[in-house]
């Protein structure tokens, strides 16, 4: 994860611990959610975890709001731009194999051929 990414996580897990100290609930476990539902504390629904997880982590970080799928479609797209492999952006979505993440972002990669052919040119050339 993002070092910026971390410390907005470090600084929602710090409130959380000094309001439940306010109300009297004592600290959190180590398997206590990080974005529970706000009454009942059990896993959040994943319209909801989308809405306010969303909401949270923009804010977080100081960038307008957007829905989580675009927030994951970003972070893609920030990768296979930066020239990051596939079968790396695939990890880290955790898609199966690299063929998910070639379906569904591969409109994202470069498909001239360029690189490649400059590749292939660059070991045909005669050493001079």
């Amino acid at each position: 994860m993002p070092d910026i990414v971390i410390a907005a996580l470090r600084k929602h897990r710090l409130a959380q611990l000094e309001l439940r100290a306010k109300l009297g609930l004592g600290r959190l476990s180590d398997d206590d959610l990080l974005f529970p539902q706000p009454l009942r504390g059990g896993p959040q629904g994943p319209r909801n975890f989308s809405n306010r997880t969303s909401r949270w982590a923009l804010k977080s970080v100081g960038l307008p709001r957007v829905n989580f799928h675009a927030l994951r479609h970003k972070h893609a797209s920030q990768l296979i731009a930066a020239g990051i492999d596939v079968v790396t952006v695939s990890r880290r979505f955790g898609h199966a194999n690299p063929s998910t993440t070639l379906n569904v972002y591969s409109h994202l990669f470069k498909r001239d051929g360029s690189a490649a052919a400059k590749v292939i040119n660059d070991a045909l050339r005669p050493v001079r």
